[in-house]
């Protein structure tokens, strides 16, 4: 069957294509974006739990730390140190809305190879940083490459893949920021023990790695035909259609990409696109699932892992190795998404994932309440206690890992039509950036102040957005990119926003074919 697409479950399309090695290899090559961004969440706990970093940059800290008598709630709560963690964000969350731009007028290969270079520069930077404004400053680099190939990555996977395997080739985005935090930990762990106390330089330089293998990516990878159909480039896109494909006839795909784009020419400021009322699904989505996914509380785990294990009364190689098994458990658990997210769909795993990660919650609460109170002074802490919390915190960063992790990537990359897909990913990358900002701003001061109750703010909004994905998430699984505006339009809610001349009016790609209506 090498010729035109057939009606799907959903109503919409389904195009011919296999999944050929060439794709393969080139999605796996590209998701490497997400290694820069894994590598700086695990190195930038991991180093500020060493004592030399500490002594050297944060004094004030590091004298807290080791004193006594020291409420373990608020060892770590220091404005400066906070800087530095937060800082990355704002500057990814600008460089994302920049990065909108240049992905839609240059292509998405240029955006992630900016990306690497900014981030190559500031691993430099910090690697040899002499004071803290030295480091902030190349902190805000990472974060401008951060924010160029979060853009551009997750939306390059979402074209190359064939519409069938669409979900797992995207994820490999999240399972190389899961490899790069489990690399960061290790890394860590073993830098931390290098006599002379210089070894956090290691990990803050080995940033040059992550950002030279994206970078080196970035010059080899072919673009997407969608970006080169969007340049004018229609026969290198047909060729190129026809290779990613694996078919020599792709002239229905091919077709349906020249309308998309044609009608996306149509729109001179995206931006503005945006608000209109057909839009609305679509922008709630790339504004409430990136909100959710901070909201869920993982990077409070993922990049103060050592931190809190420290806080909680482990040592520091201790807290060190128990981030690398969380490390490892998150690694494992993005794996077993790659294989179900097209068998059981995005749906599913959502509300999997939230009722687990709630589960968890309210135990590692009642653990950490039970042996720290509200003084935050545990005494000696038995050796199950902390078999306990990391076994729940291990559960918790599964069912993260497998939902909420890669589905918050991949739900807002697959959704958005070609003419405001770079704006609306945007979107998508500045309110993730944004809120983690303002988790990373507020973590420390929370965690002294709200002491375990933390983890029971975080399980309250785990209950919000089980709530709200069941209620109005529709399930985006096997809908060709090109056609996601059905499951929309037949949603019980959404549907709304599409009126009667939208759907018989021949403006929307699924509905209209070379003037033929459906």
């Amino acid at each position: 069957m090498a010729g035109g697409g057939v009606v799907n479950n959903a109503g919409g399309r389904e195009y011919p294509g296999n999944l050929t090695p060439f794709v393969l290899v080139t999605c796996i090559v590209a998701a490497m974006g997400g290694l820069i961004f894994g590598y700086d969440i695990g190195i930038s706990g991991g180093v500020t739990s060493m004592n030399p970093f500490l002594k050297k940059f944060f004094p004030s800290v590091y004298a807290k730390k080791n004193r006594k008598t020291t409420n373990q709630y608020c060892q770590y709560d220091d404005e400066l140190l906070t800087l530095f963690t937060s800082s990355l964000y704002v500057a990814a969350l600008v460089a994302s809305l920049f990065a909108s731009y240049v992905t839609r007028r240059w292509g998405r290969k240029i955006s992630m190879l900016l990306g690497g270079v900014l981030f190559m520069i500031g691993g430099g930077l910090n690697g040899g940083a002499r004071n803290v404004y030295y480091l902030i400053f190349g902190r805000i680099l990472l974060g401008f490459g951060i924010g160029f190939a979060n853009q551009s990555v997750p939306l390059y996977l979402s074209e190359m893949a064939p519409y069938k395997y669409r979900g797992a080739l995207n994820i490999f985005f999240q399972l190389s920021i899961t490899i790069g935090i489990l690399t960061a930990n290790v890394l860590n762990y073993f830098f931390a023990k290098i006599k002379g106390g210089w070894g956090w330089r290691l990990s803050l330089g080995g940033a040059v790695v992550p950002a030279l293998i994206i970078t080196v990516g970035a010059v080899l990878l072919p673009d997407t035909p969608n970006s080169l159909i969007e340049r004018g480039d229609h026969d290198e896109a047909r060729r190129k259609l026809k290779r990613i494909r694996g078919l020599d006839n792709v002239d229905e795909e091919f077709d349906d990409l020249v309308i998309a784009s044609d009608q996306s020419r149509l729109v001179e400021n995206p931006w503005r696109n945006l608000l209109q009322r057909k839009y609305r699904p679509q922008l709630t989505m790339a504004i409430l699932i990136p909100f959710f996914q901070q909201f869920t509380g993982i990077n409070v785990i993922m990049f103060y892992a050592p931190v809190l294990f420290n806080t909680i009364g482990f040592k520091d190689d201790a807290s060190l190795m128990s981030a690398v098994i969380t490390g490892v458990v998150n690694v494992a658990a993005t794996v077993v998404a790659i294989v179900v997210v097209d068998k059981l769909g995005r749906r599913f795993l959502f509300l999997q994932g939230g009722v687990q990660m709630l589960l968890c919650q309210f135990v590692v609460a009642a653990c950490i309440g039970a042996k720290f109170g509200v003084s935050g002074e545990p005494g000696d802490l038995p050796k199950w206690y902390a078999i306990v919390v990391v076994f729940f915190i291990c559960v918790y960063v599964s069912a993260f890992a497998w939902s909420w992790g890669p589905l918050g990537w991949l739900v807002p990359s697959e959704i958005f039509p070609l003419e405001i897909r770079s704006a609306a990913q945007s979107i998508n990358v500045s309110v993730n950036m944004f809120f983690t900002f303002i988790i990373a701003q507020v973590f420390l001061k929370m965690l002294c102040y709200m002491k375990f109750g933390l983890f029971l703010f975080f399980a309250f909004f785990v209950i919000v957005m089980t709530i709200f994905m069941y209620f109005f998430l529709p399930e985006t699984k096997g809908i060709p990119i090109e056609e996601m505006n059905q499951v929309w339009k037949k949603h019980w809610y959404w549907s709304r926003f599409y009126t009667h001349e939208q759907d018989d009016g021949g403006k929307d790609l699924e509905m209209t074919r070379g003037g033929k209506n459906y």
